[in-house]
């Protein structure tokens, strides 16, 4: 039976995928950033298998997340979930100096995709705000930029998609894809949210283990294709993505 793996799964989305995950009969997995997260996703998905603790936020947590997870073994598919919402009202610095919006939904999908054992499917959390991010992807860390936490979100999901179709590319024998999961009410979506919720968990559980699913460098939306930023499409700009991740976490992205 398939092992997948499910960042930042102690509540929300990610949890309810790894629930999902569970009851269709797979090995899952889970991530929290604390001792105390992973008590309450132990809790909200008993049946999981594991949970891997590491904070995302930092390039050390990063790096013992990717080890702890190839130490428990290969995985057939990971949901790189974990992420910061729209609403942070200043510039958080993680002890790297980045912003931490950029660390935990940009910079940790990727240092977790060139560590970890490479699986068959990679399914990379995004959002319609990615057509709002900025694709000249300048200053990323938001060191010199006037702080914005909508528009810091908004590049970070944009991110995930440069990652994503990069991935695809370069790794043409994994199936690597971007969702939309909707505009739902968890915690990081709010009340407000006007999308069904019991549907947005199932695309990211489809691509990472249906079997009609064997798709990649796509953008998602209820399982189907969704449209994407054309600066998404754009490979200089995925691989000045990657070139910039890579010098700023001090990995590459094994051939």
């Amino acid at each position: 039976m398939a092992r997948v793996f499910v960042t930042g799964s102690a509540d929300g989305l990610g949890l309810m995928a790894g629930r999902l995950l569970i009851e269709q009969g797979y090995d899952v997995v889970l991530h929290a950033r604390n001792e105390a997260r992973a008590e309450v996703a132990r809790k909200g998905a008993p049946g999981a298998k594991s949970v891997i603790v590491g904070d995302l936020s930092t390039l050390a947590g990063m790096r013992s997340v990717a080890e702890k997870a190839n130490a428990s073994g290969r995985f057939d598919a990971v949901i790189h979930n974990a992420a910061l919402g729209d609403k942070e009202a200043r510039r958080v610095e993680t002890s790297d100096g980045f912003a931490q919006v950029f660390a935990v939904n940009s910079l940790a999908p990727f240092v977790l995709t060139a560590l970890m054992e490479r699986p068959k499917r990679l399914v990379y959390m995004s959002s319609q705000l990615h057509s709002s991010g900025d694709a000249s992807l300048r200053d990323v860390v938001w060191r010199e930029k006037k702080w914005n936490g909508f528009q810091a979100y908004c590049d970070s999901k944009l991110h995930d998609v440069l990652i994503a179709f990069a991935v695809a590319r370069r790794w043409p024998e994994v199936y690597s894809n971007a969702v939309h999961p909707g505009w739902v009410a968890t915690k990081m979506g709010g009340p407000s949210a006007t999308d069904d919720l019991a549907e947005g968990h199932t695309t990211q559980v489809w691509l990472a283990v249906g079997e009609d699913a064997r798709v990649t460098g796509d953008y998602f939306f209820h399982m189907k294709k969704s449209k994407v930023l054309a600066a998404a499409r754009d490979e200089e700009t995925q691989d000045r993505f990657v070139d910039i991740c890579e010098e700023l976490a001090g990995v590459k992205i094994p051939a």
